[in-house]
């Protein structure tokens, strides 16, 4: 029998709406910022989730979309400066209190801590933008309700990879068996997955309708789940998914 013991979370998209409430305008700030013309709406951004890490989306929308600036010198460096400038745009957009939390979130930490379940994170997001949205929305001392916080490039291959929760998983100093995941996409699943953990999956507008055939449990948001619910199925089942 398997016991939980700890919650491992993604960020964008799964403790709060962070693609479509801060991300892509804040891309598109950047852009306007640096003289350029592109512009993601809403479908385009859609399109992009497919690519992990916001570097390499960037550089996936200019090989299709202006390929000569792609393959100019120096473009490296300007992916860099775009993707700063964007972080700069979102964390002002995030301070400023613009995305909120994903209901049941707050409610889930918050029981998960009272009950001594450890909490850790697993994202491909930057270590500032994580930092930032728990300050906002949970208060100064967010930080420290995480065993560990796996963000950015600590691993070089980003979801649907496993590098990142396997990273995490060693500094928690716990087996895959003992943890559930929880993500919002088919990339973060995939991940979590081939890690060999379970997975809560709570789709958003932007991931609703992808494959989560191999998701543990699958909900619409985290409202109303507590860690009672998942410690009792979590035992009840005996063992964890197959890695891909």
């Amino acid at each position: 029998m398997n016991t939980l013991r700890a919650l491992i979370f993604d960020v964008d998209g799964t403790l709060a709406d962070t693609e479509r409430d801060g991300h892509r305008p804040a891309f598109n700030a950047a852009f306007a910022g640096a003289g350029l013309r592109w512009h993601w709406d809403a479908a385009t951004y859609g399109e992009l989730l497919a690519v992990a890490g916001g570097k390499e989306r960037i550089r996936h929308y200019a090989a299709r979309h202006d390929p000569e600036r792609a393959a100019a010198p120096g473009f490296g460096e300007t992916v860099a400066g775009l993707h700063a400038a964007k972080t700069r745009h979102y964390l002002d957009h995030v301070a400023a209190g613009r995305v909120p939390l994903r209901p049941g979130v707050a409610a889930l930490l918050a029981a998960a801590r009272r009950q001594g379940l450890r909490l850790a994170i697993a994202t491909t997001t930057t270590p500032d933008n994580v930092e930032a949205l728990l300050r906002a929305t949970l208060g100064p001392d967010a930080m420290g309700w995480f065993a560990a916080i796996g963000a950015g490039d600590v691993v070089p291959a980003k979801k649907p990879a496993p590098d990142i929760y396997r990273w995490v998983l060693e500094r928690l100093e716990l087996d895959a068996a003992d943890c559930l995941a929880v993500e919002d996409s088919e990339l973060g699943l995939a991940a979590a997955s081939t890690a060999g953990l379970r997975c809560l999956v709570t789709p958003n507008a932007y991931t609703a309708g992808q494959d989560f055939g191999r998701a543990w449990m699958l909900r619409d948001s985290l409202a109303g789940i507590g860690p009672d619910e998942l410690a009792r199925r979590f035992a009840e089942d005996p063992a964890p998914p197959a890695a891909a």
